[in-house]
Parts: structure tokens; C-alpha cells; sequence
């Protein structure tokens, strides 16, 4: 079984990549920070705030998170809803970095991850995947970016969904992220000794792909 993980931080192209990778490899490709805004997904709709730690335990044990490839696209489903677009609104990436925060949500999403890397070749994303979910994996990259890139990226995105929001916001946010995930207790974003780091600052998500695959021997 070949795994592939990659961490890094919001907005550094690792979606992006990731598909592009999978394809390419023919592997399944799974976004793990896809689980943690279903997650937070489930909290919001119940009317819990996805920072307060003893409510959303409360509700771990009946939440329903599944993922679903359908014509090799994934689809995400939130206690049978499937909510694929929903978790992609901006206000959702505040959400699932509050919740990740919490152990016992990374504790049951990180067994579903596990166990889908167990069953079939996979490249996997997230914040603590080469260090905590998969410390095993056969490949492992930190991909990152300038932030200011990151939030450049990030405004086109939702400008070609319709979405106007300001840069020097989008700019906080990132930070604010990127202090939230690499200061949280339980499972920080780390590049850890064995990942090789990539700067996707200034290429394309091409160079950035045949750079990776560069390093890939064998699937």
C-alpha cells in the first residue's frame, strides 16, 4: 500500500496539488480538512459554537461524516446531507480550525482517516498528516507559501465564485490560522525532519506537481 501525505498551511495549494497528484498516480485523494468542516458543519446547524469543546463532544458520538467518491470526485456528507459546497464558504475556515483544535474530534476523525489509508492507495492532506495520521507514509511534503500569495490566491478564488472580501482580511485570517494550527496542544502543524518542503510561492500548480513527482519513485 502507497501513501502519500502532504501538510502545510491554509491556502498553500494543497487541494489543488493533491487532485492533481491523485490523478495522475490514479490514487484516491482524500482532503482531510474537508472532514473537520463537516464537522464544524454539524456544530453550526445544531447551534453550537465549534470553540466550545464540552458541547461539541457532546454531539461527537451521532455525528455522521462520509466520504463518498463519486466519478472520482469526492463528496463529502454531513449526517446525510452532503455538503460538498456549504463547508467551502469562507466563513468555514475559521470553524474548522477552531474545532480541530479540540482532541476528541482530530481522535475520531483521524480513526476514519486511517482507516480508509489502510485500504487503498491514497494521498492524504492536512495539518498534522505526516506527523500524526500517517507518520508511516512512504511519501511525505510540507508545502507552503508566502501568505500574502496565499491571500492573493485565496480573494480570486472567491471572486470567480462571486464572493467580494477584503485582502487585508483574507490576509488576518490566514495568519490567524496559521497560528491557531501550529500552536494547538494536541497535533500542531509541523514539517517534520522527514518531509521534504516545497515553496509553491511563484509557481504554478504545474512546477509545483512535476516537483513533487520528481520525488515519487514508485506507486
Amino acid at each position: 500500500m502507497i501513501n502519500i501525505a502532504i501538510d502545510g498551511p491554509s491556502g498553500a495549494g494543497k487541494s489543488t496539488i493533491e487532485k492533481m497528484l491523485a490523478r495522475k498516480l490514479d490514487i484516491i485523494y482524500l482532503d482531510t480538512g474537508a472532514m473537520y468542516r463537516a464537522m464544524a458543519y454539524i456544530a453550526i446547524k445544531k447551534g453550537i459554537d465549534p470553540d466550545d469543546e464540552e458541547s461539541v463532544k457532546s454531539i461527537l458520538p451521532d455525528a455522521d461524516i462520509r466520504i463518498v467518491y463519486i466519478d472520482g470526485e469526492q463528496r463529502v456528507y454531513a449526517d446525510g446531507e452532503d455538503v460538498s459546497v456549504k463547508i467551502r464558504e469562507h466563513h468555514m475556515s475559521k470553524a474548522a480550525s477552531d474545532i480541530s483544535k479540540i482532541p476528541a474530534v482530530r481522535i475520531k476523525l483521524v480513526e476514519m482517516q486511517r482507516t480508509i489509508a489502510k485500504r487503498q492507495n491514497v494521498v492524504m492532506d492536512g495539518r498534522d498528516t505526516t506527523s500524526y495520521v500517517l507518520p508511516d507514509a512512504n511519501y511525505k511534503f510540507y508545502l507552503t507559501a508566502d501568505p500574502r500569495e496565499r491571500a492573493t490566491r485565496r480573494q480570486i478564488e472567491l471572486k470567480q465564485k462571486g464572493i467580494e472580501i477584503d485582502y487585508e482580511k483574507l490576509l488576518n485570517d490566514i495568519n490567524s490560522r496559521d497560528y491557531n494550527d501550529m500552536n494547538r496542544e494536541f497535533a500542531p502543524l509541523i514539517k517534520t525532519a522527514d518531509s521534504i518542503e516545497i515553496d509553491s510561492t511563484g509557481r504554478s500548480p504545474e512546477e509545483v506537481l512535476d516537483l513533487i513527482l520528481s520525488y515519487i519513485k514508485e506507486v
